[in-house]
């Protein structure tokens, strides 16, 4: 059963050479219960520079999967310590990017909970930097 929730999502990006982004966002979304864990989407707004893309964070055991589709569309697979390449496609072009968690974390019931990644990223075998994102999720009242 799906439930309506409130999702506050901070995300840090530190690319090699750059100051800090830091974007924070407060939108609604939907959990699901799967049999094998959680999945909540939501829909990217102009604030994230991805308007049309919708996000789905899949929650399994220690693996969390970061799907994109839409204007943009890529697939990253999260579990500390292992490496994952996937393809980014943009409407200009595709990227390969590799990916490597360094912290996974995720605590979701019912009502809520959170998911916490950080992880090392490489664009074309170039390292690019480390991202952190930070996700709390509510559900909504009368939902």
């Amino acid at each position: 059963m799906k439930k309506t929730v409130v999702l506050s999502i901070r995300g840090t990006q530190n690319y090699i050479g750059q100051e800090p982004d830091v974007i924070e966002l407060v939108t609604e979304g939907t959990l699901e219960e799967l049999t094998d864990g959680w999945e909540l989407r939501y829909h990217e707004s102009n604030l994230t520079g991805l308007e049309g893309v919708e996000t789905t964070f899949r929650v399994q055991g220690k693996t969390v999967t970061l799907t994109r589709t839409g204007k943009l569309n890529s697939q990253m697979v999260f579990t500390e310590g292992v490496a994952h390449d996937s393809l980014y496609q943009m409407e200009f072009g595709a990227l390969m990017l590799t990916v490597c968690a360094t912290k996974v974390a995720a605590d979701i019931t019912a009502l809520g909970g959170v998911i916490d990644l950080r992880y090392n990223i490489e664009i074309e075998q170039t390292s690019a930097g480390e991202i952190d994102y930070h996700l709390d999720i509510k559900a909504k009242e009368n939902a």
